[in-house]
């Protein structure tokens, strides 16, 4: 499953970056204006890598079926856009990862539900994330993830088999997606882990507790 590897692809947020920081800190604003107390971190990260779904969902009990929910979104947006990268950080062990990809020959590339306008600019200022191969956000295909169009754009341009492909990523759907589009998947332990269902139930080909245990899978026989 693992030999002659030819790309990797990774989720964004929860894989490559922390960005529950700034996630949250949109929406706890938000709660703080409308004179609710302020949650802790802790409650926000776990959701994280669900964007204003989920982030509005801790913040506010709100699903997108409420009829507030596109306005308290668009609120949510504008927030979370005027502090993208004030506490969004790379884990600790990506840049050497990608450094050790890149050393091997193997490209690597992003494929996120996020969409473009903030994907875009985000890359732009988390150094090192600007050399990815590509990047395709939730709104690049007609469908996002699960749906494997994504993960089979982002092969296409970068001219990569996708059975001689990765995916890496820190949520159920990022597996759903990965065995879709026919590449192995690796669910990576050290993300938010949003879905109800336990990591050891998603379907992973292999599971990696950190971002050197990826490496270690590649080199494995």
């Amino acid at each position: 499953m693992f030999n002659d590897i030819h790309a990797v692809l990774f989720d964004l947020d929860g894989t490559l970056i922390d960005s529950a920081p700034d996630l949250g800190g949109a929406v706890d604003a938000m709660r703080i204006e409308r004179g609710l107390p302020s949650l802790p971190l802790e409650r926000y990260r776990p959701m994280a890598g669900a964007g204003a779904r989920g982030m509005l969902a801790i913040g506010f009990g709100m699903a997108p079926e409420h009829p507030d929910f596109p306005t308290m979104r668009e609120e949510f947006f504008q927030r979370y856009e005027k502090r993208m990268t004030e506490n969004t950080h790379v884990f600790d062990g990506v840049p050497a990862m990608l450094e050790a990809l890149a050393g091997r020959g193997v490209a690597w590339g992003i494929v996120t539900n996020k969409s473009q306008r903030f994907t875009t600019p985000l890359l732009a200022q988390v150094p090192g994330l600007g050399a990815a191969a590509t990047a395709v956000s939730g709104d690049t295909t007609p469908h996002a993830k699960p749906h494997p169009a994504p993960l089979l754009e982002a092969c296409r341009r970068m001219g990569v088999d996708p059975a001689r492909c990765l995916y890496v990523g820190d949520d159920e759907r990022d597996i759903v997606a990965g065995r879709a589009a026919g590449m192995g998947t690796v669910a990576a332990a050290w993300g938010y882990l949003g879905s109800a269902t336990s990591i050891e139930q998603w379907g992973a080909h292999a599971i990696t507790k950190s971002p050197a245990d990826l490496l270690n899978l590649l080199d494995s026989p």
